[in-house]
């Protein structure tokens, strides 16, 4: 069997824990420590591509669209926004951890097309929070996969996002009928109903890690009214 050769390690801000970024042929993973198994794997994507296509549907036909993907990963839910939206438009990636970026701008770019070298992308390195905080409308749509769902697992500060205040937020940041699609590692009627409280009309998709199997995962649809 072809072994895993690690390409680099990433600290993540606030004692979060470290990213190992490893590679096994054409493959590739990025593990947090302290975490059993993966956190990312190349192969392993599909509910990632999900997320973009579920958020951004509404935008296929939008003129000069502008979307926020919270969380660059290994590229894939930034590459499925782009093939939702027109020439025109604009997809904005958060993305915390500078390694992450590097890494997306190498070998590992390759699998989801090379997302960062498209025009239309524009990259944000630090906090996804710093993107939310206007109070404009400024986004269509906002992708969020920061972390492991509505409670925080490699970032505690990502807990604002999905706190009333957070969401209220991000509500004021959306163009009208607006849709915040956030990635879950599983389902939480309360947060559903804090999604409503912030005023969103609220539906969820169950989804595979790939395509008709895998592990099931979570896609919250906030809509702004």
């Amino acid at each position: 069997m072809v072994p895993w050769v690690e390409l680099g390690k990433a600290q993540i801000p606030n004692n979060g824990g470290e990213l190992k970024f490893s590679q096994r042929g054409e493959e590739f993973s990025i593990r947090l420590s302290g975490i059993r198994g993966e956190l990312m794997n190349s192969r392993v994507y599909n509910s990632e591509k999900e997320l973009s296509r579920l958020g951004c549907a509404h935008l296929k036909s939008t003129n000069k669209a502008h979307v926020l993907v919270g969380g660059l990963g290994m590229g894939y839910t930034l590459a499925a926004a782009l093939n939702m939206v027109n020439d025109s438009a604009q997809v904005t990636v958060a993305e915390l951890i500078p390694e992450v970026v590097t890494w997306n701008q190498g070998p590992l770019g390759n699998c989801a097309g090379n997302p960062l070298n498209d025009p239309r992308t524009k990259v944000h390195v630090g906090d996804v929070k710093e993107q939310l905080i206007s109070h404009q409308p400024t986004f269509d749509a906002v992708l969020l996969d920061v972390d492991n769902g509505p409670e925080g697992l490699t970032q505690s500060d990502n807990n604002w996002i999905y706190s009333p205040a957070g969401l209220q937020d991000i509500y004021k940041m959306l163009r009208p009928k607006g849709v915040l699609a956030i990635w879950s590692a599983g389902p939480d009627r309360l947060f559903s109903l804090r999604l409503k409280k912030a005023g969103f009309e609220v539906s969820t998709q169950v989804v595979r890690a790939r395509p008709g199997k895998g592990s099931k995962h979570t896609i919250f649809l906030a809509k702004k009214r």
